[in-house]
């Protein structure tokens, strides 16, 4: 088929979307598909090789999210370059201008269109200052998404939630992880010295935006928790974002790696022991894949991701981690303390080799088929 991606954030912008989007793209692309991205200007990376083919449009900064842009309005642009290149069908990724106008825009022309529903922006507005928009954000993101043949969720809990809130035509598509990539061996010694953590230290590591929504003073508390009881402990933080200066000047033993990527992201990953995951605003988080693919426990809340892939075993023990309620602060402190005892006597092993083990099974290959697939039947649906 001749596809076409329509998405407002593209690598080298560090987030879940752009690297699940472009992980789409890439799978669709080995599959033998004709693909082409639509995407904003980014500048000096616009002109790097890709496998498959690129549309650039016009785009802006994102407010108040600094390093992330959105595409203007182009509904006759689109139309325009369809009509000439016309693909059998769409997914739009973002529900930004430019998502809205390449909806119009397949509408018009009669082209099969699905959406994905990555982020909860409904929950950003709260964190940004912006509460009493969420009702107003959340009924936006329903007539957008309704406007597609489909809607594409990552979680049969987040399917759930949206058909009961009036979304049309919920599919479900899970997220793969990179394990080539994402792996044990990449453990490295040498990065853990670096960070101050010697043999039979224990290393703490976040990956993420260093940003309000990400729940930060809760893995902070967890650490400091964990290091009253075990005082060579290190907490890492891999990411950029805008509460990083002011974190670094409050916590000094508190080790900030900035952003990583490629190998180094993943040695980042498998080199530390403990994974810590409190956001509450995901609507998936693939850190918690990428860290358990890299044999990482991980403490999360009971939702998204988490909930999917870190399940107990017939004794009733979650071996790949512990996922606590949403929102009980002191049963996540908990639940961290107690890994940081379980792993300073020698559980270590057991539980890189139980995380790797659950996400086994989500290769981009087969996530990438079950994406051709369902395009398929929605354009023979659309054909009909």
């Amino acid at each position: 088929m001749r596809l076409s991606i329509v998405t407002e954030t593209w690598p080298p912008e560090i987030n879940g979307v752009a690297l699940t989007v472009q992980s789409l793209a890439r799978g669709l692309h080995a599959l033998g598909h004709d693909v082409e991205v639509v995407r904003p200007r980014q500048g000096e990376t616009d002109d790097a090789p890709t496998d498959f083919h690129q549309h650039l449009v016009a785009g802006a900064a994102l407010p108040r999210y600094a390093g992330l842009r959105i595409g203007l309005p182009a509904q006759g642009h689109l139309i325009k370059h369809w009509s000439q290149r016309r693909p059998d069908a769409i997914y739009v990724a973002t529900e930004g201008p430019l998502g809205h106008s390449a909806l119009g825009a397949a509408r018009k022309l009669g082209i099969a269109a699905c959406t994905g529903f990555h982020t909860r922006f409904d929950d950003f507005a709260a964190h940004y200052g912006l509460g009493l928009l969420t009702p107003i954000v959340f009924a936006y993101l329903r007539r957008f998404h309704n406007r597609a043949a489909a809607t594409l969720v990552p979680t049969e809990e987040l399917a759930t939630f949206l058909r009961e809130h009036g979304f049309h035509d919920v599919r479900l598509l899970r997220r793969a992880v990179d394990t080539a990539l994402f792996h044990p061996s990449r453990r490295s010694d040498d990065l853990r010295r670096s960070w101050g953590v010697e043999d039979g230290d224990l290393a703490v590591v976040h990956v993420g935006r260093l940003a309000a929504e990400k729940n930060l003073d809760l893995a902070i508390r967890a650490y400091e928790a964990i290091r009253a009881q075990h005082p060579r402990v290190r907490l890492v933080m891999v990411g950029d974002g805008p509460l990083r200066e002011s974190l670094a000047a409050q916590h000094p033993h508190i080790v900030f790696a900035g952003m990583r990527y490629g190998e180094d992201l993943a040695s980042h990953y498998a080199s530390g022991d403990l994974f810590l995951f409190p956001s509450l605003t995901e609507t998936f988080g693939n850190v918690t894949l990428e860290a358990l693919a890299s044999g990482v426990p991980v403490v999360a809340y009971d939702y998204a991701a988490a909930r999917e892939h870190i399940v107990s075993d017939k004794s009733g023990h979650a071996r790949a981690g512990t996922r606590v309620a949403c929102g009980d602060e002191d049963a996540f402190v908990a639940a961290a303390l107690d890994w940081s005892h379980r792993l300073a006597v020698g559980e270590g092993e057991r539980s890189r080799r139980a995380a790797r083990e659950a996400v086994a099974g989500l290769s981009t290959a087969q996530v990438s088929a079950q994406f051709a697939q369902l395009l398929g039947s929605l354009r023979q649906r659309s054909a009909a």
